[in-house]
């Protein structure tokens, strides 16, 4: 990336170009993450509409293309309600702390070899803290809002989050046992071969696992009991207006399309080719890793849009069952199979 941004940088003065390097990075990441946010939730408006028999939206724009400008015009001028008894600080930080938590994860995300703004050898324990944070906001923006509503959707969300992440964590070990790296990008290289050395097949159980709980994670249907409308209207940002709101909006698809990302680094090759190691493999040599990085993205937010046509909402106890007494005892036993596979170095993965 330096490299590439060199003839631009040489017009500042020496000391000021790595920050200027950091911030052209943090734009280049930040500034197209936004955009497919808007665009994620047009794409979930048209698939959930075709998947209904709908058109979805079509009236701004060409096929309803601008649709997620009007949607951002539209709440930007929406009046900002402060409930009377609010904890007004806090109630106007909670966002900020999400949305806080959903971006700067992105900080250690490759999206091709060497394509990533800090290549820290602690990557996915930065990621593993950096997610971890996001659950405050929902707690204080619950508790802030000074209503009973927004007070249970926050106290909710708290249990099923915890419960989630350690499932999440436990189905990280598994991946960071088989490439022996906490490094994203040295994770994907350890996959390099073909399909059938991504880590989707040795830890297949740890795969779903972590999927799931990235659903769950990012309160998505069926797992938004934070802000079940049908029992608590919407939960802890029931008292969120105008910009308020659409920060919880940006950081839950933010979200969405991070936890697609992590799952493609840890086991679908990250911007591996699918086609590597196959007769197929020249022929497909043209494109880029970061265009395979984001279809493999794209595929798995096309299954959160998915999962959300279909399945109705659990109830909260079918949900704390899933994450204690299913999904944690999964990841727990698959961790001792796979130790077993790594002491006696089977090939091609733990080799």
């Amino acid at each position: 990336m330096a490299e590439f941004l060199s003839p631009l940088l040489n017009l500042f003065p020496e000391g000021l170009r790595e920050l200027i390097l950091i911030l052209i990075q943090i734009m280049l990441v930040v500034m197209p993450l936004v955009i497919a946010v808007a665009y994620t939730t047009y794409a979930e408006r048209k698939v959930i509409g075709y998947m209904q028999v709908r058109i979805g939206p079509n009236r701004v724009g060409p096929i309803g293309l601008f649709q997620p400008f009007a949607d951002v015009f539209k709440l930007m001028f929406k009046e900002i309600i402060i409930p009377s008894a609010a904890n007004k600080f806090i109630f106007f930080t909670a966002p900020v702390i999400i949305l806080f938590a959903a971006l700067v994860a992105w900080a250690v995300v490759p999206f091709d070899d060497g394509w990533v703004i800090a290549d820290v050898n602690a990557g996915l324990l930065y990621v593993l803290a950096v997610g971890a944070a996001g659950v405050y906001g929902v707690i204080l923006a619950g508790w802030a809002s000074n209503s009973k509503y927004a007070l249970l959707g926050g106290l909710r969300s708290a249990a099923h989050k915890i419960a989630y992440e350690l499932a999440m964590g436990f189905a990280l070990v598994g991946v960071l046992m088989a490439s022996q790296s906490l490094n994203l990008q040295d994770i994907v290289r350890a996959q390099s071969g073909s399909v059938l050395h991504w880590y989707w097949l040795p830890l297949l159980p740890m795969f779903v696992v972590y999927f799931i709980s990235g659903v769950a994670e990012t309160n998505r249907a069926p797992f938004d009991i934070a802000e079940g409308e049908s029992e608590i209207v919407a939960g802890f940002h029931v008292e969120y207006s105008g910009m308020g709101f659409v920060l919880f909006m940006l950081a839950e698809y933010a979200s969405m399309i991070l936890i697609s990302a992590l799952t493609a680094i840890m086991f679908l090759g990250g911007w591996l080719s699918p086609f590597q190691g196959t007769f197929l493999e020249a022929a497909f040599a043209w494109i880029p890793g970061i265009i395979w990085m984001f279809a493999k993205i794209a595929v798995l937010l096309f299954l959160f849009i998915w999962f959300r046509a279909t399945f109705p909402r659990y109830r909260y106890d079918q949900i704390m069952r899933l994450g204690w007494k299913v999904l944690i005892p999964v990841t727990l036993v698959w961790i001792v199979v796979e130790g077993v596979a790594v002491y006696f170095k089977l090939g091609p993965w733990f080799a």
